[in-house]
């Protein structure tokens, strides 16, 4: 796999897409939130998992 697909992956890891049902699922469960809070916080702080955790103090 080149550098540059692995980047992306990795990248892709770290985004919280609302759109796509797998992963609010997933993202709802680990972080502990409903669906509709995600959303809310992915609005305010945006799709990046770590800022998200960030501004849930986790």
């Amino acid at each position: 796999m080149s550098q540059n697909r692995q980047e992306s992956i990795e990248q892709d890891r770290d985004r919280i897409d609302v759109s796509e049902e797998h992963e609010c699922r997933f993202w709802t469960e680990k972080l502990g939130v409903s669906y509709s809070a995600l959303k809310a916080i992915v609005l305010k702080v945006g799709p990046r998992a770590s800022d998200v955790k960030a501004y849930l103090g986790k």
